[in-house]
């Protein structure tokens, strides 16, 4: 295994919400995910013996996350540089398979449920936003069709005859007009569209975050050098189209690519004016910034562009990272061929700055001179709520940015001086906050035409009325699943118990502190709890009896997000050519005896009677260590209604299980700053407030599975969840 680092790994679109999202969530959210944007709403023994070293580990007091994670997780990092090192695809995809299938068995995450899936009424068109599962082109809105009509939604045989119409023009067929579509149908179409927010971004600046409640606004304010457009064809945005076809020329060895940027393209004001051109200097000022920041994006190029890391760690200057401008060109120099490369760039870490503009903010490049300049009160760049801390390139700008913890409205305007502005459907975005308190005002507004639509679900009230109102029979559609993750993670070295101003404050004694830490080292005291929820039954409080499992996930990568491009064997077994990622993990899951099924849309980790044998191992081995019960602490938003009945529904179905001996105590954040600091918006796994942590996940940022491993790797971004780093 390489050394251990804190290098942090970038979230994309999964912010942790309070009960609606249009991009990402924990439990509680039932919004559909698909290629447009969602609307607002809401044993064996053998498999149970440890593969971990026995538990000599420092004693509770002399906890380190380092010797924690290696005794743990030393497996799958070391499988995990070796599918790392691998140049071709099928050959690391199989080696990443194995090693996702160690980092499953060690039994601290356990994948339960990812986007879509979910009843949802809309009058939005369908993929009419970027078709893609990775980076975060599809929150780019500049393109959606969606008709205004009150009491009026897409009816479902409309919808589906404009999902064969945009799969015949994916194949080669007639254009999909999907506007043209529904005016032929009496629609009347809009011309701004009304979303909400229960997490409000706090930066303008997109290369200085890494978190999708950011990205999914500032994306829309910023483009960069190539964009997937609605069929999942990658074009040139910024950078044009060259004779290949591409928005980039490649070497012949693979390493260097070429990226011409499009003359006439310009930056603007807060207040809609011309500030300047958009040049190939703006992105190597950008990915320096980016580096600079340390948000998170950086990992993305570390060991892939040339002198990206030892610009981070070796204190090497930046004009020895192959990232540079030649006139009109931005050339990237790559430490060794790679064929997702150009998938790498759909993500905001490659979004341009103008270094004029930065500068004249306070801004400075250089890692330790950016600390500096960013510490200082000069420093007014990309502050939130301060349009004119920015300027903009992209389809629209910002005119309103009146938002607070609890308040808000953010709304972003047509730019009249876009390269494509006959092409943006939109005269304005507007996002307005809405933490899902009123449901029934939120349903409402949806049915008068104010938002585009919501998903449906039992939990929010919004199933029944739609049922009531007749527009479930009409216009109810189940939305796509996607590639986005969400884990429930165990805390293996947890030090927060409370906030300073008292907020979240747990209840456990120091004997249970110390009994549950030495518990969370145990493998079959993990995979007892892990292997202990009914997810059927506890998404069904959420999403109805009849979409219990529509949504579940049980690999952290998502199952077809890649497959095998050539034959492949392993162990004597035949893998052909087109075998999923999935099918991949599940040999390895089933050569360790793991008592997980890799399969989407079903529960693959429930076992009641094997959760209970693990348990018995585990006291069996935890010995004196052993209290009578352990009380796992769970922090939720109180004021939500259906985040309150999701911890409590979780907490049934331990007892359920485990009757006394395990149970799940309740903590209720009564702000939500404080439900987010113990959870989504903790900085490191020291400030994650509680044992099982259910309120993040992940969503991809390339095409690869690295993707989402990395996440997982010693110091990687998703490690904080576990408690660690």
């Amino acid at each position: 295994m390489k050394a251990l680092n804190n290098k942090k790994f970038l979230v994309l679109a999964v912010g942790a919400v309070l009960s609606l999202a249009a991009c990402g969530g924990n439990s509680s959210s039932s919004a559909p995910a698909s290629s447009e944007p969602a609307p607002s709403s809401e044993p064996a023994p053998s498999s149970s013996e440890s593969s971990e070293e026995p538990i000599v580990v420092p004693p509770y007091a002399e906890r380190t996350d380092a010797e924690i994670y290696e005794r743990i997780l030393g497996k799958f990092a070391d499988l995990h540089d070796e599918a790392a090192a691998i140049a071709d695809d099928s050959e690391r995809y199989l080696k990443y398979a194995e090693a996702e299938a160690e980092l499953l068995d060690a039994a601290v995450i356990a994948p339960y449920q990812t986007q879509g899936g979910s009843y949802a009424i809309t009058r939005a068109a369908p993929r009419t936003v970027p078709y893609v599962l990775y980076g975060n082109d599809e929150d780019r809105l500049k393109n959606i069709v969606a008709a205004k009509d009150a009491n009026k939604f897409v009816l479902k045989e409309e919808r589906a005859e404009m999902l064969e119409k945009w799969q015949a023009a994916r194949e080669g067929g007639e254009a999909y007009d999907p506007a043209a579509y529904l005016t032929s149908k009496g629609y009347t179409l809009a011309t701004d569209y009304i979303t909400t927010f229960s997490t409000a971004p706090a930066t303008l600046d997109l290369l200085n975050t890494s978190e999708a409640s950011d990205s999914e606004v500032l994306v829309n304010m910023i483009e960069s050098l190539v964009e997937y457009d609605n069929l999942g064809v990658l074009h040139g945005r910024v950078a044009k189209e060259q004779d290949n076809g591409l928005p980039y020329t490649v070497s012949e060895d693979g390493l260097t690519y070429t990226f011409e940027i499009k003359s006439g393209l310009k930056w603007v004001t807060a207040d809609g004016q011309v500030y300047g051109d958009v040049t190939a200097d703006d992105f190597v000022a950008g990915f320096q910034h980016m580096l600079d920041t340390a948000a998170g994006l950086e990992y993305l190029f570390q060991d892939v562009i040339v002198g990206v890391t030892e610009y981070l760690e070796e204190g090497a200057p930046f004009s020895s990272v192959g990232y540079k401008a030649e006139g009109n060109k931005v050339i990237m120099t790559l430490v060794k061929p790679e064929t997702f490369f150009v998938t790498r760039l759909a993500y905001s870490c490659s979004s341009p700055l103008n270094r004029q503009f930065f500068l004249s903010r306070g801004g400075a490049f250089g890692i330790d001179e950016f600390a500096e300049a960013s510490a200082s009160e000069d420093y007014k760049y990309g502050i939130a709520g301060d349009m004119n801390s920015m300027v903009y390139n992209a389809a629209f700008y910002p005119t309103q940015w009146d938002v607070s913890e609890t308040s808000g409205t953010i709304k972003l305007v047509k730019n009249p001086h876009y390269d494509e502005a006959d092409k943006v459907t939109m005269n304005s975005l507007t996002w307005v906050y809405n933490n899902g308190e009123n449901m029934e005002q939120f349903y409402n507004d949806v049915v008068a035409g104010t938002y585009v639509g919501c998903s449906l679900s039992e939990s929010t009230g919004t199933l029944a009325w739609a049922k009531r109102d007749g527009f479930f029979d009409a216009s109810c559609y189940l939305s796509d699943t996607n590639a986005v993750s969400y884990l429930m993670a165990l805390n293996l070295n947890r030090q927060c118990f409370g906030l300073d101003n008292g907020g979240c404050q747990s209840t456990q004694t120091e004997a249970e502190k110390e009994a549950i830490w030495y518990a969370m080292q145990n493998k079959n005291f993990r995979k007892a709890i892990l292997h202990g929820i009914d997810r059927a039954t506890w998404n069904s409080i959420t999403r109805g009896e009849d979409l219990a499992a529509t949504n579940i996930r049980n690999i952290y990568t998502a199952p077809e997000f890649v497959a095998l491009k050539k034959n492949m064997t392993v162990d004597n077994k035949a893998f052909p050519q087109g075998t999923s990622y999935g099918d991949l993990v599940q040999y390895f899951l089933d050569k360790k005896d793991a008592h997980i099924d890799a399969e989407d849309g079903q529960d693959g980790w429930y076992d009641p009677e094997y959760a209970k044998e693990c348990l018995a191992k585990a006291k069996e081995e935890l010995g004196d260590k052993w209290i009578d019960t352990f009380r796992l602490e769970n922090v939720y938003y109180g004021p939500s209604a259906a985040q309150k009945a999701n911890a409590e529904g979780f907490q049934q179905l331990i007892a359920q299980t485990f009757g006394t001996e395990v149970n799940m105590s309740l903590i209720a954040a009564t702000l939500p700053a404080d439900y987010y600091a113990v959870g989504y918006r903790a900085s490191s796994g020291a400030e994650i407030g509680q044992d099982i942590f259910y309120g993040s996940g992940w969503g991809p940022d390339y095409a690869d599975p690295s993707t989402y491993l990395d996440t997982m790797y010693a110091g990687g971004y998703m490690t904080k969840i576990i408690g660690l780093f």
